[in-house]
């Protein structure tokens, strides 16, 4: 059910799934993460952290979330050749996909009913939240957010240690696959078991037995988080923290969870306006109904407990527009790292998913309906708030363009792509040229993340304009040895002006002209220092032919 309906409101992306991707510059990043940990996991050189990106910065793959979770699923699809934008599209659809079968199999130990969990599923796996974030790989990851609350309703349940156990493991797997969410989980889900042994007049089992469960569950969580969170606050500490100016940028307001993304086909044109990046969050007329629905008629704890968790999740979403989130990020660990509260727009959808489900099974109680006729219009009309089709789609390389082929079989040497982008105008083709650099795996000046080490922004300011012929010297103070310069991708004059620079500086060999998959492309290699000193001088009349 849940393909078909994947299938159906994303089209044309199944029909074109091994080739085509969202249309952003982070569809290059996420196969660079993940190309990056098949490729360190094999090569003696290789070490884990120490991305090939933002020479000589170490732990670059720290400077964003690097998903450790999604990634290894996709290694050994990698390492089978399978093409890396098939893998891509696999693994992102493996996330919206498992996230709503985990919700399903909450909602139907929440009520007992398998169409009620259908429902839920469809909502939390396909609301407009999703196409908004589709080409964010580790914001589709949601997928532990459900299994842990269904590890908290067993805690509640049974009050076992395996149990709390099991919720460890699935809040640090959430933290594993998105730290976003995986913060976010561990403050909700603190409020839901406060909830639950304050709501649980009935209680099941003993509190002493629920509280050890519980504390199981923060040991391993603590155990599994705290080698994956180390190297971070080590990192963190030199990056330093979000701005609350940045902060703000991307905290929602009330009127978001009315803004549909622009890709829904019934309320994106009609709603966009209303919200901003990341900020529309409209989880769909049915959704609100059925949660409506619920919050009238069915108050039993269970079902408090998700509204309270929905009420906690909206507020916090505000962010700096709301009254918790300011404490939070001066205080609470990890929050100052976070530059977008809306993102918790995933637990608003989530609590109601939870409580719309509530909603389907009093509908079909109170009114007697036919079980199959209710859930096929439910259904029919989530299919038509949700669809996005046609989905805005674009391709991508899956085959080594002649010049990253070239540069694969040259000796290891740091590479300098240009254009780089100015530090007002990021990321330019920066994400492009590292998910280029899987077909070689050369170091690179260039990069792309979430956050940009000061060391490669003073590059970009020193490098602002390849004119002067100081720029040769920067470049080999940097530890440049191949030059690319890109002519498809930079204004003409500018271009040009760049490859005269090094064209005419003696210390500077013409290696070729290449295809770099867009247009050409002439690749230059600085000498080393004692055959350059020994260049110095001599007249640059001698040069390399240009070759293909």
């Amino acid at each position: 059910m849940f393909i078909l309906f994947a299938v159906v409101v994303t089209w044309p992306q199944a029909a074109r799934f091994a080739t085509e991707a969202g249309d952003h510059q982070d569809v290059y990043f996420n196969m660079w993460r993940m190309g990056w940990l098949a490729h360190a996991a094999i090569a003696p050189e290789a070490t884990l952290l120490d991305g090939n990106i933002f020479h000589p910065e170490r732990n670059t793959l720290l400077f964003s979330d690097a998903m450790p979770v999604p990634s290894a699923s996709a290694v050994p699809l990698l390492w089978a050749g399978v093409p890396p934008v098939l893998v891509h599209n696999l693994v992102l659809f493996a996330g919206i996909l498992l996230s709503a079968i985990g919700m399903f199999v909450l909602a139907r130990s929440l009520t007992g009913s398998a169409a009620a969990a259908v429902t839920a599923g469809l909502i939390f796996g396909f609301a407009s939240y999703r196409f908004e974030h589709y080409s964010h790989m580790e914001l589709q990851w949601s997928v532990w957010i459900p299994w842990a609350f269904w590890a908290l309703e067993r805690v509640r349940a049974h009050g076992r240690a395996r149990d709390g156990m099991a919720l460890g493991v699935f809040l640090a797997l959430q933290f594993m696959s998105s730290i976003y969410y995986g913060i976010y989980l561990a403050a909700l889900i603190s409020i839901a078991v406060v909830c639950s042994l304050l709501l649980d007049f009935s209680r099941k089992q003993p509190l002493r037995r629920q509280m050890m469960a519980l504390a199981a569950a923060a040991g391993v969580a603590l155990v599994l988080c705290t080698p994956y969170a180390r190297p971070y606050l080590g990192v963190r500490n030199s990056l330093g923290v979000r701005g609350i100016g940045e902060v703000a940028q991307f905290s929602a307001k009330p009127t978001s969870y009315l803004a549909a993304s622009s890709s829904n086909v019934l309320f994106g044109r009609l709603t966009e306006p209303l919200g901003g990046q990341e900020t529309r969050l409209f989880p769909g007329a049915l959704a609100l109904l059925l949660t409506g629905v619920c919050i009238f008629w069915r108050r039993s704890p269970r079902a408090l407990i998700y509204i309270v968790g929905l009420i906690a999740a909206f507020e916090l979403s505000l962010g700096v527009n709301g009254l918790i989130y300011p404490f939070l990020y001066q205080h609470a660990p990890g929050f100052s790292a976070l530059r977008a509260p809306a993102r918790l727009g995933i637990f608003v959808l989530f609590f109601l998913a939870a409580l719309a489900a509530f909603g389907h099974a009093v509908l079909a109680e109170r009114f007697q309906l036919r079980l199959r006729v209710l859930a096929a219009v439910l259904w029919g009309i989530l299919l038509v708030e949700y669809c996005v089709a046609p989905l805005d789609l674009v391709p991508y390389p899956n085959r080594s363009p002649p010049l990253y082929a070239w540069l694969a079989r040259q000796p290891r040497g740091l590479v300098a792509e240009l254009p780089l982008p100015t530090a007002n105008v990021l990321p330019g083709d920066e994400a492009r040229y590292a998910y280029m650099s899987t077909f070689h795996w050369q170091p690179l000046v260039n990069g792309y993340s979430g956050y940009y080490p000061r060391s490669y922004l003073k590059t970009l300011e020193r490098l602002r304009r390849i004119r002067a012929e100081t720029s040769v010297g920067v470049l080999r103070r940097t530890g440049v040895k191949y030059v690319i310069v890109h002519f498809v991708s930079w204004d003409p004059p500018e271009s040009i002006a760049a490859a005269m620079v090094l064209y005419k500086d003696p210390s500077v060999q013409v290696v070729g002209q290449f295809d770099d998959g867009r247009g050409i492309a002439i690749v230059f290699e600085l000498k080393d220092e004692a055959a350059a000193g020994n260049d110095r001088g001599k007249p640059s009349t001698s040069r390399s032919r240009l070759k293909r």
